[in-house]
Formats: structure tokens, sequence, C-alpha cells
């Protein structure tokens, strides 16, 4: 168990550190609107980050901590950054949300009692059984995807 709980400890570490990364990340940026691959731009990836974790992986979490074995819905994320993208958005913005809805998310799972990180939900794609932890995992590693990309296009 003690290992179990460094383990989630660090996640929650890493999560926080990930949005002062990419903070950084979209600072280093001289133009936010500049091409990294195709359409997007610092600032998309930025505004598509801040979205996924707040409305997808946050929300999950703390649904599956609030009901009983919830259903989620698949999440058409092309179609959401297509409808949702706002250029006029100021990246400070962005990036102060993204920050915020980061450290919410800490607070929230560091107040929780250790056996809410077990709490079971389901998706329509996924299937059963999927745990609050999974959640966390899966939108910290959306997060460093996106982190990963600013580095690879700094290296060209």
């Amino acid at each position: 168990m003690k290992e179990l709980t460094e383990y989630r400890e660090k996640l929650l570490a890493r999560l926080r550190g990930a949005a002062a990364e990419l903070r950084d990340e979209c600072a280093a940026v001289e133009n936010p609107f500049a091409p990294l691959t195709g359409e997007w731009t610092a600032h998309r990836v930025a505004f598509f980050l801040r979205g996924m974790l707040r409305d997808v992986y946050a929300m999950r979490a703390r649904r599956t901590w609030e009901e009983d074995n919830p259903l989620f819905e698949n999440f058409d994320a092309d179609s959401w950054i297509a409808q949702a993208y706002n250029r006029d958005e100021a990246l400070e913005k962005i990036l102060d949300e993204f920050s915020a809805s980061a450290n919410d998310l800490c607070d929230f799972l560091s107040a929780m009692p250790t056996e809410g990180w077990s709490r079971l939900s389901r998706h329509a794609a996924l299937g059963k059984g999927l745990t609050l932890q999974l959640w966390v995992e899966r939108g910290l590693a959306h997060i460093e995807a996106g982190i990963q990309k600013f580095r690879r296009e700094a290296l060209k």
C-alpha cells in the first residue's frame, strides 16, 4: 500500500508540475499562432489541453467519485476543437485557467479518501471497470503529449 500511496503522490506532483511546464513551453514560443504541425499552434495546443483536462478528465474523475459507476460517452476531440476553438481568447487566460484546473483537481484528489482512487466508472468505447485513477493518469498523459509536441517542434 505504501508504494501505491507514493505513486499517487508522485502522480499529483507530476500533474502540478506538468501544468507549470506547459506554461513555460508556451511562454518560450515567439509567436503563439505560428504553426507547430499542421493547424496546431501553441495557442491551439494550450486551448485544447485546458479543455481536455477541465471538461473530460477532471470531470470524469469527479463524477467517478460522486456517482456510482457512471457511464461516460466517447468524446470526439476533433469535433470539439473544431467547434470550440477560440483564436481570440488570450493565451494568458487559457494558461491561468489550465493551471487552476490542474491545481483544483490535485487539491480535490489530495483531500479524497484513499479508496476514492479505486472507484469505478464505465465508458461507451473503453468498457467497464475504469478507475478514477485511470482518468487522472490519462489526463496527465494528454498534458505530457502536448508538452512533447512543443519540444519536438523546438528541435526542428
